[in-house]
């Protein structure tokens, strides 16, 4: 479980990053960036996903990988406006962070209930 909170603390920096260039007025970041966020994010599923169903791990981890699919999933829309240089509607780049800290606060705290 620590490694898919590292995962997704690096994918949080890189969405941090994007987030502030869409509010200040850029249509889209970087497609290094865009892509580099959503390899740490789906590696961080991959990871959570392998421990959320082991026997003991706490309810939160599953709950908290179902909020990441969530966010998984308007992160796919996001970078379908990407692909086609639309502007990110800033409502989804709201929507899609605010779904990925909340799945984010429940492995920290699944992680810190566990050990």
């Amino acid at each position: 479980m620590t490694t898919a909170v590292v995962l997704f603390a690096i994918a949080a920096l890189g969405g941090v990053v994007m987030a502030l260039m869409r509010f200040s007025g850029r249509d889209y970041p970087p497609m290094a960036l865009a892509l580099v966020h959503g390899l740490f994010a789906a590696a961080g599923l991959v990871a959570l996903f392998l421990v959320a169903f082991a026997p003991g791990v706490a309810m939160t981890a599953k709950i908290a990988l179902f909020v990441f699919l969530g966010a998984a999933i308007g992160g796919f829309v996001l970078f379908s406006y990407h692909l086609k240089r639309r502007a990110l509607p800033i409502s989804y780049v709201v929507v899609h962070g605010l779904v990925a800290v909340i799945a984010f606060v429940l492995l920290i705290t699944a992680l810190m209930s566990h050990g």
